[in-house]
C-alpha cells in the first residue's frame, strides 16, 4: 500500500516537519476569513467556504504535483460560481447549494478527463493579457458588486454599471454604522497590507514581519466580531452578520446533476475548470521555479480535479489553488502538501468547535476582506506593458476586462480567448516575408531592406518567415507574382524555409501549381534550408519528384548553383 502513496510522502524527512507546521498554522489563520468571504461572494452559506477548505487541501496533497500550493475558495473562480447559478436558484437556498455541489462535481470530472488524455497544454491557450485583463475585471466587477454589503444597502443588479447605479440611487438609505464599520475594516487592511510589514520589522525579522502582516484579516474579524457582540449592534444599530454557522462536519453527500442541471451547467463548469486550472498553474509553476522544482501539468489536472470533487462530496463549491495563500504558504517555508494537510485539520476543528464565533460577524468587514484581496488583482501593468510592446496583446487585454464589466465573467473570457485565437490567425495569415541579398564577403543572406546586400540579376531569393498552411498560401504567392512582376528578368526564384515547420496539403497543392506555372515562364524555382521533417514529406509527393535537385541546404548553395 505504501506505494499508492505520493512520492512526497514516501519520501518525507522528519527534518521538513517545522516548516509545514508552522506554514499549516499560519495559512489556516488566512484560511478562515477568506473561506468566510469567498463563500459570501459565491452566494453560498458561510459554512460552505469552511467545507471547501478542508476536503480539497487533502484531495490535492494526495494527487497534486505542487509542494507549496494552497487550494480552496478563491475570488474569480466563486464569482464564476455565483453567475453560473444566478437565476437558477436562490442564493444560499438548498437546492443553491446542490447546483454549487453539482458545479464543483462536473469541474471535477472535466479536470479529470483532461488530466487522463494529457491536455495539460490547456495552460497555453489564454495569453497572460487574457489572464490578466480578465482577472482585472473580475476584481472590478467583485469591489463593485461588495459595495453594497461594504455599505449596508441593498443594490440589486446585473453587470458593475447596473450594480454601481443602484449603489448609487441606495446611498441616501445606508447604513452608517454598517458603513462605519466596513470602511474602517477596509482601511484597517489597506493600511495593514502597505505598512505592518516595515513596523513590525523593527521588532522581528523581515520574514516574521511579513508573515504576521498577512494575518491582518483575521485581526479584523476578531475585532469586528467582538464590537458588535459587546454592543449588540445587529440587535440595535441593524449591522447584517453572518448569523448562525452550523456545528460539525458536513455528512459525505454525492450530488449528482440531472439532465436539465447537466445542460445549464456544463459550460460554466467548463469555463471554470479552464480559468482554474491555468490559473493555479501559473502560480504553481512560479513558485516551483524559485525553489528549483517542477510541477506536472497533467497531474496538476488530476490534483485539481480530485480537490473540486472532494468538495462537491463535503458540500462546498469550485476551488483552486490560490495566489496569496500558495505565497503566503511558501513564505512561511512549506517544504511539502503535508502543510495543507495540516491546514486541513485545523480547519477541521474549527468546524467542531468555533463555529459559534462567528455568529456576530459584519457582513461589512467581510465585504471588506474581499475588496482588500482582488484591488491588487487590478492589474494595469501588463496592459501598459502590451501596449508599449504589442498593441494586439493590449488590445486583449482591454477588451476582456471590458466584456467582464460589461457582459459578465463568462462573456469576458470568451471575448478574449476568440480575440485571441483571431490575432493568431490573423498573424498566420499575413506571413512576413523578405527579400534577401548576400553580405558582401559572406555566406550570410539578409533582408534588403535592412542591411547593404549584394543581389544577383534574374535571381530572387525570399524567405518566408511562417509555416505555410490553407490560411497564409495565397498571400505567399500574391507576394511572389508582385516580385517576379516587378523583376521582370526572373531565371530563378529561391524559396528560403528556415522558418517553415509544416507544409500542409492545400499549401501543397497550391506550391505545386506555382512551380508548374513558373516552368512554364520559364521560371526555375527552387527550395533552400527545408527542415528534415518538412522534406521527409515532400520527398515522396509529385512537388518533391519535380524539385529534385533543386533543394539546397542553404542559400548561398542555391544562389552558388544558379550563378554557375
Amino acid at each position: 500500500m505504501t506505494n499508492w502513496l505520493p512520492v512526497w510522502l514516501r519520501e518525507y524527512q522528519r527534518s521538513k516537519l517545522p516548516g509545514d507546521l508552522v506554514a499549516g498554522l499560519i495559512v489556516t489563520a488566512m484560511l478562515v476569513p477568506q473561506s468566510l468571504a469567498y463563500a459570501m461572494l459565491a452566494g453560498m452559506p458561510p459554512e460552505t467556504g469552511l467545507y471547501a477548505s478542508m476536503l480539497p487541501l487533502l484531495a490535492y496533497a494526495l494527487f497534486g504535483s505542487s509542494m507549496t500550493l494552497a487550494v480552496g475558495p478563491v475570488a474569480v473562480i466563486s464569482l464564476m460560481t455565483a453567475t453560473a447559478l444566478t437565476g437558477l436558484a436562490a442564493p444560499g437556498s438548498p437546492e443553491y447549494v446542490a447546483l454549487a455541489g453539482q458545479l464543483a462535481l462536473i469541474s471535477g470530472v472535466l479536470l479529470i478527463v483532461f488530466g487522463l488524455l494529457r491536455l495539460g497544454f490547456m495552460a497555453s491557450l489564454l495569453s497572460h493579457p487574457v489572464i490578466a485583463g480578465f482577472i482585472s475585471g473580475s476584481a472590478v466587477l467583485i469591489t463593485i458588486g461588495q459595495a453594497k454589503h461594504l455599505l449596508g444597502v441593498a443594490a440589486p443588479g446585473n453587470g458593475a454599471i447596473d450594480i454601481l447605479m443602484h449603489v448609487i440611487g441606495a446611498l441616501p438609505g445606508l447604513n452608517p454604522t454598517t458603513t462605519a464599520i466596513g470602511l474602517a475594516a477596509l482601511a484597517f487592511l489597506l493600511l495593514a497590507r502597505r505598512y505592518a510589514a516595515s513596523l513590525l520589522g523593527r521588532v522581528l525579522t523581515p520574514r516574521a514581519a511579513d508573515l504576521g502582516a498577512r494575518l491582518a484579516p483575521m485581526l479584523a474579524i476578531i475585532l469586528s466580531a467582538a464590537i458588535v457582540h459587546l454592543f449588540r449592534l445587529d440587535q440595535h444599530a441593524g449591522v447584517a452578520v453572518v448569523g448562525r454557522v452550523p456545528l460539525g462536519l458536513p455528512a459525505p453527500v454525492l450530488p449528482l446533476p440531472d439532465a436539465s442541471s447537466l445542460g445549464a451547467l456544463w459550460a460554466p463548469a467548463l469555463l471554470i475548470a479552464l480559468v482554474g486550472f491555468v490559473e493555479s498553474y501559473s502560480v504553481g509553476r512560479s513558485l516551483a521555479a524559485r525553489r528549483g522544482e517542477r510541477i506536472r501539468a497533467n497531474q496538476e489536472l488530476a490534483g485539481l480535479g480530485a480537490g473540486n470533487l472532494a468538495s462537491a462530496i463535503s458540500g462546498g463549491f469550485p476551488v483552486t489553488g490560490g495566489f496569496a495563500r500558495s505565497v503566503v504558504n511558501f513564505a512561511a517555508g512549506a517544504n511539502t502538501p503535508l502543510a495543507g494537510i495540516i491546514s486541513a485539520l485545523l480547519m477541521a476543528l474549527v468546524v467542531l468547535g468555533l463555529t459559534g464565533l462567528f455568529r456576530p460577524l459584519p457582513q461589512a468587514v467581510l465585504a471588506a476582506t474581499i475588496i482588500a484581496a482582488v484591488l491588487p488583482l487590478v492589474d494595469i501593468g501588463t496592459m501598459r506593458r502590451a501596449w508599449r510592446y504589442d498593441r494586439a496583446d493590449a488590445w486583449s487585454w482591454i477588451a476582456t476586462a471590458s466584456g467582464v464589466l460589461a457582459l459578465g465573467v463568462e462573456q469576458g473570457i470568451l471575448i478574449g480567448v476568440a480575440l485571441s485565437i483571431g490575432m493568431l490567425i490573423w498573424r498566420t495569415s499575413h506571413p512576413h516575408m523578405a527579400l534577401v541579398g548576400r553580405v558582401p564577403g559572406t555566406e550570410h543572406f539578409r533582408n534588403v531592406e535592412r542591411h547593404d546586400v549584394e543581389t544577383l540579376p534574374g535571381l530572387i531569393a525570399v524567405r518566408v518567415d511562417e509555416s505555410l498552411f490553407f490560411g497564409n498560401i495565397e498571400a505567399v504567392e500574391t507576394r511572389i507574382r508582385q516580385l517576379i512582376a516587378a523583376n521582370p528578368g526572373t531565371r530563378r526564384l529561391v524559396l528560403i524555409c528556415s522558418a517553415v515547420n509544416h507544409i500542409d496539403a492545400t499549401a501543397l497543392e497550391e506550391l505545386t501549381a506555382l512551380e508548374q506555372e513558373l516552368s512554364k515562364r520559364g521560371i526555375e524555382l527552387a527550395l533552400a534550408e527545408v527542415k528534415g521533417p518538412v522534406m521527409d514529406r515532400l520527398e515522396p509527393t509529385e512537388l518533391g519528384a519535380r524539385l529534385k535537385g533543386r533543394v539546397y541546404l542553404s542559400t548561398h548553395a542555391a544562389v552558388a548553383a544558379r550563378a554557375a
